[in-house]
């Protein structure tokens, strides 16, 4: 799918073939289940964003809110960017162990991993990391990571 350029998470649901509306509607609703207040859900760069409002956090590298967790459609397949599991090499190799436990493909990319179903996604181990960091936990995750370049 090229990118969207629905204004809020609801049409960009509405926006796409129902076979990948229904698997993004599951994952959204475990995102929303585990995601520790004060994130806002939002549309950016084309896909669902849960975000440190820039009211909050005005200081980042592009002037756009400050990213944690994403989720997108495309042609094949879809995506969930946890920044946490990326930031974190102990989070990364907890999540990537609770799929080998669960007899599951760890596809992560750059920060992102890619499904077809939700029943590729190991989504216990998923809501652990999206719970992990609190708004505030994050921009400093985020700043002290900025201190070491």
């Amino acid at each position: 799918m090229a990118r969207s350029a629905a204004k809020t998470p609801d049409e960009y649901l509405k926006s796409l073939p129902a076979d990948r509306r229904a698997v993004i509607a599951a994952v959204r609703a475990v995102v929303n289940k585990h995601m520790p207040a004060g994130y806002q859900e939002a549309m950016n760069w084309g896909a669902i964003m849960w975000e440190v409002p820039l009211m909050q956090f005005p200081k980042t590298p592009n002037g756009q809110p400050l990213c944690y967790v994403s989720l997108a459609a495309h042609k094949n397949y879809c995506t969930l960017y946890l920044m946490g599991a990326y930031s974190n090499s102990a989070e990364y190799a907890a999540l990537r162990a609770a799929f080998a436990k669960a007899g599951k493909k760890f596809d992560m990319g750059k920060s992102c991993l890619h499904f077809t179903t939700p029943e590729d996604l190991e989504l216990d181990a998923i809501g652990t990391v999206i719970a992990r960091y609190s708004p505030d936990q994050w921009i400093a995750v985020m700043e002290k990571s900025r201190r070491r370049r």
